[in-house]
C-alpha cells in the first residue's frame, strides 16, 4: 500500500478506538517496552500525545522513565523549517498546545541531538522491514537523520505491521524496533 492510503486507513482505525481501548493498548505497549535492552541508556526522547488524533498515551512510558530516573527529552516543532528543538523535561517545564494540538514545552534547557540515546517514534503505520508512515511532514525523518548511528529508534503502534509500504524513499529513516500491544518487533537488516 502507498503511504497516502495507509494514512487514511490507520487514521480511520484509530478513530474507532474507545478511550478505554486506547488506555489498555497504551499500557500494554509500555509494558512491552520493558523487554527491550535499552534501560542502561540515559537520554530518552518521548513524543507527547495528541489526544485529538487518538495517539498512544505516552503517560505510561513517561512514568516508567521517571521511575528509572532517566533524562526525558521532549520537543517543539517549527512548521516553517520542519525542524524540532529538544528540551529536557523538568518539574518546571510548562506546556502549550500548538496549532496542531501537539503539547510542546514553552521553553527550557535545550538538549543537543547528539545526547539522545533512544527515540520513541510516533507513527500511523509500519511494515515488516521497519519502515514507518507518519503524518507526512517529515519532522521525525529529519530528526532521526541527525541522531548518532547507535541511537535506538522505537516505533509505537496500536496495530500490527503491514506487509510492505510501497513508496518508501531514501530519506525515510527505518526503525530499530516497533512495539504493539501484543508484540515487539526487532528490525536488523539495513536495506529498504
Amino acid at each position: 500500500m502507498l503511504k497516502k492510503e495507509l494514512r487514511k486507513k490507520y487514521k480511520e482505525l484509530r478513530q474507532g478506538l474507545s478511550p478505554a481501548a486506547i488506555e489498555n493498548k497504551s499500557l500494554a505497549i509500555a509494558n512491552q517496552l520493558l523487554s527491550i535492552d535499552i534501560w542502561n541508556k540515559t537520554y530518552f526522547h518521548l513524543f507527547l500525545t495528541i489526544e485529538e488524533q487518538k495517539e498512544i498515551d505516552t503517560e505510561f512510558i513517561l512514568q516508567i522513565l521517571a521511575g528509572k530516573d532517566k533524562e526525558i527529552v521532549v520537543s517543539k516543532s517549527d512548521f516553517t523549517t520542519l525542524k524540532m528543538t529538544h528540551y529536557l523535561l523538568t518539574d518546571n517545564t510548562r506546556f502549550k498546545k500548538n496549532d496542531y494540538n501537539i503539547p510542546e514545552p514553552i521553553d527550557g534547557i535545550e538538549v543537543p541531538v547528539s545526547k539522545i540515546d533512544v527515540v520513541f517514534v510516533p507513527l500511523l503505520a509500519f511494515d515488516k522491514k521497519g519502515n514507518r508512515v507518519g503524518y507526512g511532514k517529515g519532522f521525525y525523518d529529519k530528526f532521526l537523520s541527525e541522531c548518532k548511528p547507535e541511537t535506538k529508534k522505537i516505533g509505537l503502534s496500536f496495530f500490527d505491521a503491514e506487509e510492505a509500504i510501497d513508496d518508501v524513499s531514501e530519506n525515510d529513516i527505518r526503525l530499530d524496533y516497533c512495539v504493539t500491544p501484543s508484540a515487539m518487533m526487532h528490525f536488523q537488516e539495513k536495506s529498504f
